[in-house]
């Protein structure tokens, strides 16, 4: 029998996800590549751990991602899970294929397409159809535009309205935006009406810029924070000499603060990874964690990471310490006031 992990609204549209979810860009061979079979393997092991809410994107794989995760999904009750994808790269045929993706996105890939940024509401709408079909699904629940960083003016002005109206169309169910940065997050969530917003790297244990400015605007507007990137490229799961930070080889600092909070951990009888999953849910906006995983075994230690008690005793400690600054709330603040109803982080049960 498959797990049970609790689920959380994405602002109030009526799209729960659960608080475990899946990153689908390692399907995308992402770095390197697996095959068909592995793929499957890790999205059913995903599936019989509980795991209901899984993340996509065109820019994965140039749409290896949905492709394989729409065939894992296929002939699953479409109602029992929700599918996030995002916006604002449209894939267009090649000229030519010529050697892989590695340099331009970072995918083990044939070079069969080339991205073009396009937060057009035209744009929109196109990336969406072919989201549709590759993914071989009639709807989509979560659209998020997707690292609009250079592109303001565009996403603003016709991405995010073109978004409004698909799900006042019902076409997706919940919108919002997708970055590796807060500030233009907290735009999203001041400006517009996004249900959510997906923070990758930027609330974790080592970094904590989403809690200046982006948490307590969703929190007073009622929307919700899916945080990514909870261990900052690989520093937080396995803290030594030449881990990756946000993509690049971590800094000696970082490495020592990372070791020295995984050392707490031990102490306190837990794991590091076990306080990097747990560190986000301390505040009330933030919805689920996303998890970029594809391996069974991967997806087996990650649930079971996060189904593990991480003492309040270790958070006391890692803020007396200076491991984490004194104001950064952990799971053992949040007091009943400060959650919704649907809110309460049931953890995992078989």
């Amino acid at each position: 029998m498959s797990a049970v992990l609790a689920r959380r609204p994405l602002g109030t549209g009526g799209v729960e996800v659960t608080e475990l979810s899946f990153g689908g860009a390692g399907i995308g061979n992402l770095y390197a590549p697996i095959s068909e079979e592995q793929a499957a393997a890790a999205l059913d092991h995903a599936w019989g751990a509980g795991i209901r809410y899984f993340d996509t994107a065109p820019h994965y794989g140039l749409g290896l991602s949905e492709r394989r995760l729409g065939a894992a999904l296929r002939g699953r009750d479409r109602s029992s899970y929700v599918l996030s994808t995002k916006v604002g790269r449209i894939l267009e045929p090649a000229d030519e294929v010529r050697g892989d993706d590695l340099a331009d996105g970072g995918f083990a890939v044939p070079r069969t397409h080339r991205r073009v940024w396009d937060f057009s509401a035209d744009g929109v709408r196109r990336s969406i159809e072919s989201s549709l079909a590759r993914l071989g699904v009639d709807r989509i629940d979560v659209v998020f535009l997707h690292d609009p960083d250079h592109h303001a003016d565009e996403a603003f002005r016709e991405g995010y309205p073109a978004l409004e109206k698909l799900r006042s169309e019902g076409v997706v169910g919940a919108i919002g935006a997708g970055m590796n940065q807060a500030e233009m997050l907290t735009r999203f969530v001041r400006d517009t009406d996004v249900d959510a917003v997906l923070c990758a790297g930027r609330y974790t244990l080592l970094d904590h810029a989403a809690l200046a400015e982006l948490l307590p605007a969703a929190s007073e507007r009622g929307a919700s924070v899916v945080i990514g990137g909870v261990f900052n490229s690989g520093l937080l799961a396995d803290p030594r000499p030449g881990a990756r930070f946000d993509y690049t080889e971590a800094p000696p600092e970082l490495v020592a603060r990372a070791r020295a909070l995984g050392a707490l951990a031990e102490r306190h009888g837990t794991t590091l990874r076990a306080a990097a999953l747990a560190f986000p849910f301390g505040h009330p906006a933030v919805a689920s964690v996303l998890v970029g995983i594809h391996t069974p075994e991967h997806i087996t230690d990650a649930v079971r990471q996060f189904g593990a008690r991480v003492p309040d005793e270790f958070w006391q400690e890692a803020r007396a310490t200076g491991l984490l600054p004194s104001g950064v709330p952990v799971p053992g603040d949040v007091r009943p006031g400060d959650v919704r109803p649907a809110d309460v982080r049931g953890g995992v049960r078989s």
